[in-house]
């Protein structure tokens, strides 16, 4: 993976050098300090890399599923053998809390991989039978071939995951680009892979934005995966038409999170503050754009308030530490940004500022005041910050809640079963939970509409979303 500060891709099964020779500081996102360097890959390593891949396709498309499933089980099991070493690396990277790291990101990651090793063997079809007189039919389920893939800072080593393993278990071979920022456990991942997967099957260089380009641009791959921006989701989705890649784009949210007059006001903003400040809210789905009922409105912004001031932001290996430092400082800046802009009529009711003057630490932040259309409330911020909106009805909290750009998450904070069931009908939003906010399982798909993208992460859909269906149809 790397010397001491030097990072190196990783391609064909083995660490290499840099082919186009570009490289750029990794910084600590703890203390803003440089701590190494790795690889800006330009189009001869991307190359390299496609050829890899391209050529362990031939080979791994004819593996049996019992054998992707075999290979997957050892992967998960080499993972969790190395937990502290890979725990060491994606806190290097992200500055994260080192308990909540092992166990909300790196266990449920072997157990992803575990269920794409299962979902291998189970694909489904319809069933064999003769449609047409004198003719049978039936479906194959085939993998698409080199897929491009592209993950995003926030959870490195779980969405290289999300897309490596439904990858692996149809057949497909990847060439996977992490952010610029975090590349550490992406390439321990192949490194750890390696051991398992035949050489080129599994393939990680190092870049930035015009490695990104350069990937989607390439003729090799037949499919491009992104979890990121809108932003980059639509130029990703342009880039590829030029070739009809398939995509799929896991993008931004900005998740209404509607608490009713009878919703139990302390157990929900204590589930709600841990929602919307875990892994310093820089997560598509954080439960950070608060709706709430007439009555409960003053007694909830109160409580989250509360719950704030008990909310501990620091290191790693700090106590009680609930979230770690923004990722790095255009992040820190963008955040800063929409607390500079709020209108006059806004209220911050605690937090809106840097924690220190080292690192991108910032306070759990929660702001009221704030109508439909300002920018807080439309855009995602991805950072501490909760906002506060007070709606007057039902009908006004749906229209509230499905007036944004994005479609990924939301969830509905209420006793009556009835109303949590016309709720669950009228968002419109990939996940709603009730009474509850951010749990995933494997089993479930994650995804979302509108500008949040399209295709499923997780779950049986997410393993057909890189398969192709073909008919075949035999005379008899």
């Amino acid at each position: 993976m790397a010397s001491d500060s030097v990072l190196r891709n990783f391609v064909n099964g083995k660490s290499v050098e840099s082919i186009d020779g570009g490289y750029r500081d990794l910084v600590d996102p703890c203390t803003g300090e440089v701590f190494a360097q790795a690889p800006v890959s330009g189009p001869a390593d991307v190359d390299a890399a496609m050829r890899a891949a391209a050529a362990a396709f031939e080979s791994w498309r004819d593996s049996t599923p019992g054998e992707r499933q075999r290979a997957l089980l050892r992967i998960a099991d080499a993972l969790e053998a190395r937990a502290d070493e890979v725990v060491d690396a994606e806190v290097r990277n992200t500055g994260k809390p080192r308990g909540l790291t092992r166990s909300e990101e790196l266990e449920p990651s072997a157990d992803q991989i575990r269920f794409f090793a299962g979902a291998a063997r189970v694909l489904e079809g319809r069933s064999a039978a003769e449609y047409l007189a004198g003719h049978t039919s039936y479906v194959r389920r085939e993998p698409i071939g080199v897929c491009a893939q592209v993950t995003p800072w926030n959870y490195p080593l779980m969405m290289a995951v999300w897309k490596v393993a439904p990858a692996l278990a149809a057949g497909n071979t990847v060439v996977l680009k992490p952010s610029d920022t975090t590349p550490l456990s992406s390439l321990l991942l192949a490194e750890i892979a390696a051991e398992f997967l035949p050489p080129g099957v599994l393939n990680v260089i190092c870049g930035d934005r015009d490695t990104g380009r350069a990937l989607v641009a390439h003729p090799t791959p037949r499919m491009v995966s992104i979890t990121g921006s809108t932003r980059a989701g639509r130029q990703v989705a342009e880039a590829a038409a030029a070739d009809l890649k398939r995509t799929h784009l896991e993008l931004g949210g900005k998740a209404p999170v509607v608490v009713f007059d009878d919703a139990d006001v302390a157990a929900a903003a204590t589930a709600i503050a841990e929602a919307g400040y875990f892994n310093a809210g820089q997560d598509c789905t954080a439960a950070t754009r608060v709706l709430a009922g007439p009555r409960v409105y003053d007694d909830f912004v109160a409580a989250l308030t509360d719950q704030a001031a008990g909310t501990k932001t620091g290191l790693p290996d700090e106590e009680d530490v609930a979230y770690g430092p923004l990722n790095n400082a255009d992040q820190m800046a963008r955040v800063r940004g929409f607390l500079e802009r709020l209108p006059d009529r806004a209220v911050v009711h605690t937090g809106g500022r840097q924690v220190g003057d080292r690192g991108y630490f910032w306070q759990p932040t929660v702001v009221s005041g704030l109508d439909q259309h300002d920018e807080i409330i439309q855009q995602e911020v991805f950072g501490p910050v909760i906002t506060v909106q007070r709606f007057t009805d039902e009908d006004e909290a749906v229209r509230w809640a499905n007036g944004v750009e994005y479609g990924l998450a939301s969830s509905v904070w209420t006793r009556d079963h009835g109303r949590a069931m016309r709720m669950v009908r009228r968002l419109d939003f990939g996940c709603v939970w009730v009474n509850t906010h951010i749990p995933i399982v494997a089993e479930m798909p994650h995804g979302g509409f509108k500008h949040s993208g399209h295709g499923k992460d997780l779950s049986l859909y997410g393993l057909e979303d890189y398969t192709r269906v073909k008919h075949v149809m035999h005379a008899f």
